[in-house]
């Protein structure tokens, strides 16, 4: 089958779960989590609602493509349970607002009205800078009433050589905060119009900042971000 371009607006199952959701659980039985997660989590099964595959068109200006092989999980996983992983084929899931899921940097699509979400924190380890980006565009994503979406594997990958150790240490700091972002993201308030993704963006790590996620030399990055972002023509930042 020839390889078709993804659309804005897909159709996918719509999960309503107001909390920390396991996306690997849809498309495996085994014991299986993506980095970022936290780790208390693991083994939460499903929401009744993820099962129950109601249809609908939604508007997702970020969506991942789950990876066979060698897909994203965390050290520990690596440590414990490292072999070759094959998802099943299913519908695509749409996480509506207040169900989190980290993603990942692999097998993904943004579009335009995302663009300033694209946001790579510089403070922080490199195991952690993309997942955490993940919860920040999740945040303010939800604000307009849209979301991210998942499909089916659609993709394999083999990995390079990593030291497991240094991974594993790297994402420390996210076994220590991911459980408590979801909180803090949900306490920040943010602007509901179309224009204000950019100052929601500023917004959300201003209050990472606040909570000690970041030292407060990240927020002229997020600055100069939006300002390259508004030469280019994003208005939306």
């Amino acid at each position: 089958e020839s390889w078709k371009p993804r659309d804005v607006r897909v159709h996918a199952n719509r999960i309503s779960k107001n909390d920390w959701l396991n996306i690997y659980h849809l498309y495996s039985s085994e014991l299986i989590w993506p980095r970022g997660l936290p780790l208390e989590r693991i083994h939460e099964p499903p929401p009744g609602s993820a099962r129950e595959q109601s249809i609908v068109e939604v508007e997702a200006p970020i969506q991942q493509g789950l990876i066979n092989g060698s897909p994203d999980v965390d050290a520990i996983w690596r440590h414990i349970f490292d072999h070759p992983v094959t998802f099943s084929d299913g519908p695509s899931q749409f996480l509506a607002s207040g169900t989190w899921c980290p993603f990942n940097s692999q097998s993904t699509w943004w579009w335009p009205m995302a663009y300033p979400l694209m946001y790579l924190p510089s403070y922080c380890s490199f195991r952690m800078t993309d997942i955490w980006r993940s919860f920040v565009a999740q945040r303010c994503l939800w604000e307009l009433d849209l979301g991210i979406a998942f499909h089916s594997p659609e993709a394999v990958q083999e990995r390079n050589q990593h030291n497991l150790k240094q991974d594993f240490l790297d994402e420390v700091p996210g076994y220590e905060n991911n459980s408590f972002m979801s909180d803090w993201l949900e306490g920040t308030q943010l602007e509901g119009s179309v224009g204000s993704t950019g100052r929601n963006l500023l917004k959300c790590y201003a209050s990472l900042v606040d909570k000690g996620v970041f030292p407060g030399q990240e927020l002229p990055l997020v600055e100069a971000w939006l300002q390259d972002l508004n030469q280019d023509g994003h208005t939306l930042a």
